[in-house]
């Protein structure tokens, strides 16, 4: 769990990420899924843009992403969320 400083720490670095993936109509699947770990192991942060056609909203998406990868939600903001799994192998952001 992140506590509050962390988590504001961390939307301080996410400002200038660019949305590396998008979520359409077909919401999360697994090779999403799949993307978003090897993103998250590499970077330990990611965001993602959720189009208009999507069933889901950023709020639902950016649940269901943290779940099925166990990354920690850092923000939903508009149509974009922005995830941090901290890195098994190489620890990028320090904490």
């Amino acid at each position: 769990m992140l506590t509050s400083k962390q988590r504001a720490y961390l939307k301080g670095l996410a400002n200038g990420l660019p949305a590396l993936y998008q979520v359409g109509k077909d919401g999360i699947t697994e090779n999403m899924v799949k993307q978003f770990n090897d993103a998250l192991e590499a970077k330990e942060m990611i965001k993602v843009h959720v189009l208009e056609n999507a069933l889901s909203s950023a709020r639902e998406a950016a649940e269901e992403a943290a779940k099925r990868t166990g990354a920690e939600t850092v923000q939903v903001i508009g149509n974009k969320f922005i995830l941090y799994k901290r890195s098994v192998n190489h620890p990028v952001i320090e904490l």
